[in-house]
């Protein structure tokens, strides 16, 4: 009983300090996808991901209620780093959800903004707010209408605070007139309207770039729910040694020490239930990353690397010095990655599976008709034979007294021939380990795929190749070759097909400039890549995040510029947030039911070589 009237206390002393309004709130979850368009319609740069932000501390004052309720110490607002935009989880300052919405756009457009690092923070927040205004006028009135809206929700302070709150509202109606605050006990209130002030610097990239290759860990796994993860402030620190026993360890001064660095260590047996180690993270207002002797990626160091020379596949040839581009100097460095051709060399001709035999005959019978044949041209200037039905509809026209000038009155036999070659690149890399059905893995998957695929374009008589790629560091990318464009389909290549296995991590940007070379080579007119992949570039290094998607977009603008038409089919559901920066808007497909992909993949080819089924 005691227990329940403490909650209760509890939710209702919270409820009524908190100034928000929750029941017409804006979740970042909602509007997503038309932030993202509004941002980079604005001349935001593209490839920035977009983020909720985690909370920072609130070092302003708070009303009696909310320190009763131990209340708002933390605070979301928004920020922006060289690699994310962070936006606030949620949105509920104002009694309106329009306006909240609006207060999402306008934050968006803030951070289209210059950095103005020269200057103060209230400098700068104006600067960014009239750089806005400026630039896209059709933004004042929403701007005025957030203002007038907000003004009435500031708090109403006293002394030396009213002073510089007097000054913000100033600041906020009329951006530039204010140079400075005056010295104050307490930080100001903070204003929903600006990025924050002292953001947060993210610190894994800084800490991955420290660590050695061999001591850093996976990363290249996807979250169960990686669009609720949150951009988070970190630091490095040294492992402390637990040297003291039990009884010098006192209780009383460290049980609510969330924030002390203590040696835990972390499951790695599958845990179903994480909410707590996340109550905790949130808690936080800097997460404190230390390397240990006994990391997880020690204890599994042995899965990730490469099988030996005996065990691993055939090397054809290598290595092949590729490029890479850094988008932090905007350029390539010249000979960064070593792309490694392999062939699995304990693979066995065979048939094609018992389970893809009917949907492989119905296939053939579609594509059969697509085959090269010869077919009668009517209407041409030349050719064999007279076209009757021209020169009757000739001859009617002339009785008729219109005049026709040169006209087409022959047929000719001509054979019908389409001058393509097709490189259908698949990703091998160890997420398409997952299962995503009862029977099924994504590389089981991907097997039937390109199975069905070689079957179906036997029957068109096209020029294709398949190959597959994975990576462990830029210095070891494997591009297996599992059928070329010179070998005949059949049963060796179904038994390389029927071989592959999950392999290491995705480099997709040397794995598609070698698509290119290979491609390129070949004498067709036309030249399409096919990209089947399951998720983002990203391997053990620093090819993560931003510096994998830029270098793979690079990767494809140079595949355009050799005359290639890249296309890439995806199974990842969260592939429209980056794959449009990366290939365009009509240069992907996203297949949302991974079983479909090997009845789809077919059909897509199809279409993309303007045919039809």
């Amino acid at each position: 009983m005691e227990e329940q009237v403490g909650q209760f206390w509890d939710r209702l002393i919270t409820r009524v300090a908190d100034p928000n309004h929750r029941h017409e709130g804006a979740k970042l979850s909602e509007l997503r996808k038309p932030l993202a368009v509004f941002f980079r319609t604005l001349g935001g740069e593209p490839g920035l991901s977009m983020r909720a932000s985690s909370e920072t501390n609130n070092q302003s004052r708070r009303s009696w209620l909310q320190r009763l309720a131990g209340s708002h110490q933390r605070i979301a607002l928004a920020w922006r780093d060289e690699d994310t935009l962070c936006l606030p989880e949620a949105l509920n300052v104002y009694p309106q959800a329009q306006l909240n919405r609006d207060l999402y756009y306008w934050l968006a457009a803030l951070a289209c903004a210059p950095a103005y690092s020269e200057v103060n923070w209230i400098q700068r927040s104006q600067q960014q707010t009239l750089w806005v205004l400026e630039q896209y006028p059709g933004l004042k009135s929403r701007y005025r209408t957030l203002v007038d809206a907000l003004l009435p929700l500031r708090p109403h302070l006293k002394g030396n605070e009213r002073e510089v709150e007097t000054l913000l509202q100033q600041a906020l109606t009329d951006p530039g007139t204010v140079e400075d605050l005056p010295t104050c006990r307490t930080e100001p209130t903070p204003v929903p309207l600006w990025l924050h002030p002292c953001p947060p610097i993210s610190a894994p990239a800084k800490v991955a770039a420290a660590m050695p290759e061999d001591e850093q860990s996976n990363r290249g796994g996807q979250s169960e729910d990686s669009k609720q993860q949150k951009k988070r402030r970190a630091e490095r620190s040294e492992m402390p040694e637990d040297k003291g026993g039990l009884l010098a360890l006192r209780y009383e001064t460290s049980l609510f020490s969330l924030a002390e660095m203590v040696k835990v260590n972390r499951e790695t047996a599958d845990e179903e239930d994480l909410s707590q180690a996340d109550a905790n993270a949130d808690d936080l207002e800097k997460l404190t990353i230390a390397r240990d002797n006994q990391t997880i990626a020690k204890r599994i160091r042995f899965d990730l690397d490469l099988p030996s020379e005996a065990e691993d596949d055939l090397i054809l040839d290598g290595p092949i010095l590729l490029p890479e581009y850094d988008y932090r100097k905007q350029q390539l460095i010249d000979d960064y990655c070593q792309v490694i051709p392999m062939q699995a060399q304990d693979s066995e001709p065979c048939d094609l599976p018992d389970h893809l035999r009917h949907g492989a005959q119905r296939l053939r019978r579609q594509f059969q008709s697509l085959r090269p044949h010869s077919q009668w041209l009517r209407q041409q200037p030349d050719g064999a034979e007279l076209d009757l039905e021209a020169y009757s509809h000739f001859q009617a026209q002339r009785a008729a007294g219109h005049l026709v000038a040169e006209p087409n009155l022959y047929a000719d036999l001509r054979q019908t021939h389409r001058d393509l070659a097709c490189l259908l690149l698949a990703d091998l890399s160890l997420s398409t380990d997952a299962w995503v059905a009862q029977q099924a893995r994504v590389i089981d998957i991907i097997r039937d795929s390109l199975m069905l695929f070689g079957e179906t374009l036997q029957q068109t008589g096209d020029r294709f190749a398949i190959c597959g790629f994975s990576s462990r560091y830029r210095n070891h990318v494997r591009f297996h070759t599992l059928k070329g464009f010179d070998q005949t389909y059949g049963r060796k290549v179904r038994g390389q097909l029927n071989a592959i296995k999950p392999g290491y991590y995705t480099r997709m940007g040397a794995a598609i400039r070698r698509a290119t070379q290979v491609l390129s080579e070949q004498p067709n007119q036309q030249k399409l890549l096919l990209i089947l992949t399951d998720g983002k570039p990203n391997d053990l290094d620093k090819y993560e995040g931003r510096y994998g998607i830029e270098d793979t977009r690079e990767a494809i603008r140079e595949a355009r510029r050799a005359g290639l038409i890249p296309f890439c089919i995806t199974i990842d559901n969260e592939g429209e947030e980056y794959l449009p920066y990366l290939f365009g808007r009509s240069h992907y497909t996203l297949i949302r039911r991974a079983t479909e992909l090997p009845g789809k993949l077919p059909q897509l080819y199809a279409r993309l070589t303007r045919l039809s089924s």
